[in-house]
């Protein structure tokens, strides 16, 4: 598995973070860091998101910094280019999927259903991301699903939270979760990085409980 992906395992809870302005993004690194989760997946749908990879990776360096929510190979040069470790999208878009693994850049693409799960495999991936994760059945889902891919590793993304993610990070197949409880838009906004900060450490918590 790949090193990047290694890590993301190690760490265990994934903040999923949508940033509207680009001075948000230093305080939220140090929170996270603070908290230990060291790591974000910074979604590429705002205009803030590009500017907000690059000051985190140039401050934190040490930070896993991702960009999600990639919909096209123009996004994962901007990305990367900004700073982004590994790149994370919603749905599985073969184009994007290919164009990442043949410059060796990691990716999770998002699936849903075992014909999504053997495309990402055809492209050699072991990881996949599972989105929407509650809506498609959560937990019993994967397992039914996990099954027959034996290889394959999940981080199941959507409907994720402080109550149900110790189920999830309990099962071996889970590489990693993504949540965005911790840096919810409202705390970002009134700028309470004291409160994301206390919500990390919590979340940090679960993971260090289930897995040691």
């Amino acid at each position: 598995m790949n090193q990047i992906l290694e890590k993301l395992s190690e760490i265990g809870i994934v903040p999923v973070v949508v940033l509207n302005d680009a001075k948000d993004a230093k305080p939220l690194a140090e929170a996270l860091i603070k908290g230990g989760l060291p790591c974000a997946e910074v979604t590429f749908r705002t205009d803030a998101a590009e500017e907000s990879i690059r000051i985190i990776s140039e401050n934190y360096p040490d930070m896993l910094v991702g960009a999600g929510t990639v919909l096209t190979t123009e996004q994962v040069d901007r990305a990367v280019a900004a700073g982004a470790k590994f790149i994370v999208s919603p749905g599985l878009n073969p184009k994007v999927v290919e164009y990442c693994v043949n410059k060796g850049i990691p990716v999770t693409p998002g699936t849903a259903t075992p014909s999504e799960m053997e495309q990402a495999m055809s492209f050699g991936l072991d990881v996949v991301k599972f989105f929407p994760a509650e809506n498609n059945g959560g937990l019993s889902m994967i397992k039914a699903v996990a099954a027959p891919y034996v290889g394959l590793k999940f981080m199941p993304t959507g409907g994720i939270n402080a109550t149900n993610v110790r189920d999830y990070l309990a099962y071996d197949r889970i590489l990693c979760c993504g949540g965005s409880w911790m840096v919810k838009g409202d705390l970002i906004k009134a700028g309470d990085f004291a409160k994301i900060e206390e919500l990390t450490r919590e979340a940090a918590a679960i993971v260090k409980e289930i897995r040691g």
